[in-house]
């Protein structure tokens, strides 16, 4: 889940860092010829909090540190955050050894110029290439190109539910159509609980639902040639339906419109929501109290008779390394450690996501009922977002537009098709700046 910067900064970073790598490098840096022994960690915040994911993390570090002798400087870093530091060190040069992203920014970062890239040589360091899921590897970068980073968590999205706030509704079980979503929320939306969550502040999960909405309605955003296609009819139908959700169906609370990071999430777990969409929801709901027997996992919902069944973005998180770093051997190291069959297995199920490591995800630790449903949408009905260098201002521009459109529905301002190509047709232009 991401906050994005202004396009602006893709755009400078871009520009300026083919000069800026060749200065500085990581904190591993000894000033010497010896190998240095330290290397820092950018960890993007996976768990219910910073200090879980450090509480988490921080008993690997140590283990890989009594294993090599090196030792792991972890920061972790909030979606809200990640993108914008990222920019930054690519510009100046000066950034970590090694870095989580967003999988979604692979093609964008891979631009810049300032991540190893991961050719066979590289990938055989870690043990090769063939060790992970091809479509972990494809959403790594452009495709022709090797990865810009090595797949790390693997992630999809699905409905999560209350089991409890269903039976006092009335409902037997987990929506599968759109229709049937609508129909649910409306039952449970009274008396201050509500159907569905949002966070409408959230740009990253505001492109996620609308992205898989568009291409339900026959909408990819961008046009063979990379140009934007924002204010197609099937992306404005995409995301009227999604802000539909507050405005004409009542399902969502108002307040959602301002939601960030996670906050749709507790919301569910204290039973105000009966519904959200999520990528991996386990550890945090097991982090407010919730038991694994008071909530449920299903498909997304799809359209109603005809319409593309995609139902989730091929989502997850990659392991990259900066290029300019001092400790080429030891950042390498660092990645084979956490791609390696043990970590991914334990990493992977603490998360409640999908290991890419093909040995690992064969683990029965992975064949639980919500995990299940993960695997299944990953294999057969996710599809990748764009990738295209301009991603990045393409999550940024669009989900902007979406956050505007929450705040009019939940000020009761209309949201109408001309009002949302309005929104779409700003976005689009921003890209051409």
């Amino acid at each position: 889940m991401r906050h994005l910067r202004a396009a602006s900064a893709i755009t400078l970073a871009i520009a300026i860092t083919v000069a800026a790598t060749g200065c500085g490098g990581g904190t591993g840096d000894t000033g010497s010829n010896e190998s240095p022994k330290t290397l820092t960690y950018w960890a993007s915040n996976q768990g219910p909090s910073i200090e879980a994911d450090k509480e988490i993390l921080t008993p690997e570090l140590k283990k890989f540190e009594k294993e090599t002798g090196i030792k792991v400087k972890l920061e972790v870093v909030p979606w809200a955050d990640l993108l914008n530091r990222i920019l930054a060190a690519t510009a100046s040069g000066q950034g970590p050894d090694v870095l989580n992203i967003g999988n979604t920014w692979s093609a964008s970062l891979q631009a810049t110029g300032a991540l190893l890239p991961w050719d066979e040589k590289n990938f055989e360091a870690i043990g090769g290439r063939d060790r992970f899921v091809d479509s972990a590897v494809a959403s790594a970068g452009k495709e022709g190109e090797p990865p810009a980073a090595v797949p790390l968590y693997s992630l999809a999205y699905a409905l999560y539910y209350n089991k409890k706030m269903f039976a006092e509704a009335g409902v037997d079980g987990p929506p599968a159509t759109w229709d049937d979503l609508v129909a649910t929320g409306k039952k449970i939306s009274k008396g201050g609980k509500w159907g569905l969550g949002a966070e409408g502040g959230n740009l990253s999960n505001n492109i996620h639902q609308t992205f898989v909405l568009g291409q339900q309605h026959g909408a990819d955003f961008f046009d063979k040639d990379g140009k934007a296609t924002f204010t197609s009819d099937g992306a404005v139908a995409a995301v009227k339906q999604y802000i539909d959700f507050m405005a004409k169906d009542k399902i969502i609370a108002p307040g959602n419109a301002e939601y960030a990071q996670n906050q749709s999430l507790t919301d569910f777990a204290k039973g105000k929501t009966a519904m959200v969409l999520w990528q991996a929801a386990a550890s945090t709901f097991a982090a407010q109290g919730m038991k694994p027997e008071d909530w449920g996992a299903a498909p997304v919902p799809v359209p109603s008779g005809t319409g593309k069944q995609v139902n989730s973005m091929v989502a997850g998180i990659n392991i990259a390394v900066f290029k300019n770093t001092k400790n080429i051997d030891g950042a390498k190291k660092f990645v084979k450690f956490m791609t390696s069959d043990e970590e991914q297995k334990h990493l992977n199920k603490t998360y409640g996501s999908i290991p890419p490591v093909k040995e690992a995800q064969a683990d029965a630790a992975f064949g639980a009922p919500d995990l299940k449903v993960l695997r299944d949408t990953l294999s057969t009905s996710a599809a990748p977002l764009p990738q295209v260098p301009n991603e990045s201002q393409f999550e940024t521009a669009v989900g902007t537009a979406v956050k505007e459109l929450w705040a009019d529905a939940a000020a009761g301002r209309p949201v109408t098709e001309a009002s949302v190509k309005a929104r779409l047709e700003k976005a689009q232009q921003s890209m051409q700046q």
